[in-house]
């Protein structure tokens, strides 16, 4: 009497495609988790915006850089915060970016900051992006323009 053939997967194929996915997995994790500190990273600078547009106010008013966020017309810099940023301080004209708010990537580090320092040109201000000392940013995570 001879036997039915049985259809379906064999314990060697299931294992072959669980290795699979295993390894798909260990290769997207990375490359999302670069993905998502690169857009906390953006959020602060799209929250330096305004700040950048006061210090422009101040010195097309005052010919010189603001000192602090009071004297820019800016709130304190933990008002000027999100999801990934704690704060924004503008110091001696430059504009400060600190990472940390309450859903900011623990990849980050402690003490993550950017800084946007100022130049005075002709009719304008170009910005200039950099780490400062201390800063726990990795480079890899800045957009393109400040690298």
């Amino acid at each position: 009497m001879r036997r039915p053939m049985q259809s379906g997967f064999t314990l060697i194929e299931l294992m072959i495609v669980v290795a699979i996915i295993a390894i798909l997995a260990a290769i997207a994790i990375p490359a999302y988790q670069n993905y998502l500190i690169r857009a906390q990273v953006t959020e602060g600078l799209s929250l330096a915006d305004g700040t950048k547009a006061a210090v422009w106010d101040y010195v097309s008013t005052f010919g010189k850089f603001p000192s602090n966020n009071t004297s820019a017309g800016l709130p304190t810099a933990t008002s000027i915060s999100g999801n990934y940023v704690s704060g924004v301080t503008v110091s001696s004209g430059a504009v400060v970016v600190a990472f940390g708010g309450p859903k900011a990537n623990i990849n980050l580090g402690t003490s993550a900051t950017l800084s946007l320092s100022p130049t005075i040109g002709t009719g304008s201000i170009q910005w200039t992006c950099k780490l400062p000392a201390g800063s726990t940013l990795q480079q890899q995570y800045l957009p393109a323009a400040c690298r």
